[in-house]
């Protein structure tokens, strides 16, 4: 016959092991996407809560939904709904089956928040920066001694699916991939100054610039100091390129202290583009495309400026040109004179 007292001492101690072992359920609320920590929440959107929220108050009067229904989509979910597609770089889908969210409804959010942020491109992408020009050339001068730059240039293509239509041929590169050639321009913080965003990707990277308004801003002097850009441009005196074949020990420490210098924007594709996930293959038309990507340069921008934790920068994929332009003799002789000033 079993002992009543041994019996209520095991039971006493099962319900103690069942205590200890049994982990304490934490319930958050669905519909707000904010109700994570911050290491949840970068690993899905790439920001954190308070990063988010800022976004949230930017974009809120362009995408806050002015309706009654009780099931509208709020401003945070969203945004997040967005900031999961841009990361994540995966089907619609795929996004609404995570966001418990219908396709058609992440469609209309991404949609919303990349024009949204569209609007804000003046705000966040200035050129030369949001710096004063004396501390962008100080901080571009702190990496390899090379002095008076003011931005580091280059062209990166951002594949897309084959478009339709008569120009479809336009948008193949030099490796027979679709993708939009995006210019961008950066300064030492890695925070891009400028962007260009609407050109097919068999156009060359030297035709994007000379295309560009900032072209004609340089040209005209509205700007004191010089860009650097690689073999594909020509040498300007406003653009600054490495000597093909250099000749004398100041023209190889000045192609070395280029290289390190110029280096910078090639670190802001690995960020975008680590950061931004969507921004390796874009299943859209080009103009969506184009869109896109601007909101995610908008987002970069935003990311840097707040200090948001920096992803693993990924290896960017060689995209450069084949063609190395004639120089200018004007450009030539100014590079002759940082050689020979700063190099020697």
């Amino acid at each position: 016959m079993a002992c009543p007292f041994i019996e209520e001492v095991v039971d006493e101690g099962a319900i103690v092991l069942r205590r200890a072992f049994q982990r304490e359920r934490t319930f958050r609320d669905r519909s707000d996407p904010l109700a994570f920590n911050d290491s949840y929440l970068y690993e899905r959107y790439r920001f954190s809560r308070d990063g988010i929220a800022y976004i949230c108050r930017l974009l809120s009067p362009y995408i806050a939904n002015n309706t009654r229904r009780n099931r509208a989509l709020t401003v945070p979910q969203m945004v997040c709904i967005a900031l999961r597609f841009f990361a994540s770089g995966t089907f619609l889908y795929t996004v609404g089956d995570a966001e418990n969210i219908s396709k058609a409804s992440v469609c209309r959010s991404v949609r919303t928040v990349y024009l949204s942020l569209k609007r804000l491109l003046n705000v966040f992408i200035t050129f030369p920066g949001h710096k004063a020009i004396r501390t962008i050339k100080h901080a571009f001068y702190g990496i390899a001694g090379f002095p008076n730059v003011i931005g580091a240039l280059d062209c990166t293509h951002v594949r897309i699916k084959c478009p339709s239509g008569p120009h479809e041929a336009d948008f193949v590169n030099r490796k027979s991939v679709h993708s939009i050639n995006v210019q961008m321009i950066s300064d030492a913080d890695c925070i891009i100054t400028n962007v260009e965003a609407k050109w097919p990707g068999s156009v060359h990277d030297s035709r994007i610039f000379r295309a560009s308004s900032l072209y004609q801003q340089l040209a005209r002097g509205e700007f004191s100091g010089v860009l650097l850009g690689d073999k594909g441009y020509p040498c300007l005196p406003y653009l600054l390129t490495p000597y093909q074949e250099p000749q004398t020990e100041a023209q190889h420490r000045y192609n070395i202290a280029h290289a390190r210098t110029r280096g910078r924007i090639e670190m802001a594709f690995g960020l975008i583009k680590s950061r931004f996930q969507c921004l390796k293959h874009l299943r859209v038309t080009p103009p969506r495309a184009c869109d896109i990507v601007v909101a995610c340069v908008v987002l970069h921008d935003i990311a840097c400026l707040r200090r948001e934790r920096q992803p693993r920068i990924a290896e960017e994929e060689d995209w450069g040109n084949e063609a190395v332009l004639e120089e200018n003799e004007t450009g030539r002789l100014i590079r002759d004179t940082y050689a020979n000033n700063y190099f020697a």
